[in-house]
């Protein structure tokens, strides 16, 4: 599916830049294991196959580029689709995803990389009509930190809004 996240802020030490994100996830539709007798063809697990991602800085901003993919096998998916009304139709669509982030910038004269994680999955939700989605607007549930992959401990930036839009 074919995402476009136009204008996200994106607090990186204590500059603020705000990007847009072009790419893709691709992902597995599963039953529920987990659902209940009667909501049995109600409820699917949404597997992440794949995130990719990227977004260009302005040379405002200092120039660079920021990439964003998934950082490990979906195992065990938290991402759903769930149907709450039959007339009109209305799903409950839940991404929960995990990725790693590459931030590319320059910064004093000189380029500096640096590769994150999100501390935890950032969560975008959105009602829908129908699955895949066909440009429906997704809103990020909470700011999602991104921390060094190396220590869990240090916040080196944080995602404030991902207005997203799914399908096309």
């Amino acid at each position: 599916m074919v995402m476009l996240a136009v204008n996200v802020p994106l607090q990186i030490g204590t500059k603020l830049i705000y990007v847009d994100f072009k790419g893709g996830l691709k992902q597995g539709v599963e039953r529920d294991p987990d659902a209940k007798p009667d909501e049995v063809n109600n409820s699917r697990l949404l597997r992440v196959l794949g995130l990719d991602l990227s977004a260009a800085i302005s040379d405002d901003e200092g120039g660079g580029t920021i990439t964003i993919e998934e950082d490990s096998v979906d195992v065990d998916p938290k991402s759903y689709l769930r149907l709450t009304q039959s007339i009109p139709r209305k799903l409950e669509h839940v991404d929960e995803l995990s990725f790693k982030v590459t931030i590319n910038m320059q910064e004093n004269g000189s380029l500096s990389v640096r590769e994150l994680r999100t501390k935890v999955p950032l969560r975008l939700t959105a009602t829908i009509t129908q699955f895949p989605p066909k440009g429906d607007l997704y809103q990020l549930q909470d700011p999602v930190d991104l921390i060094l992959i190396n220590d869990p401990d240090t916040v080196v930036a944080t995602i404030q809004k991902f207005p997203v839009k799914i399908g096309g």
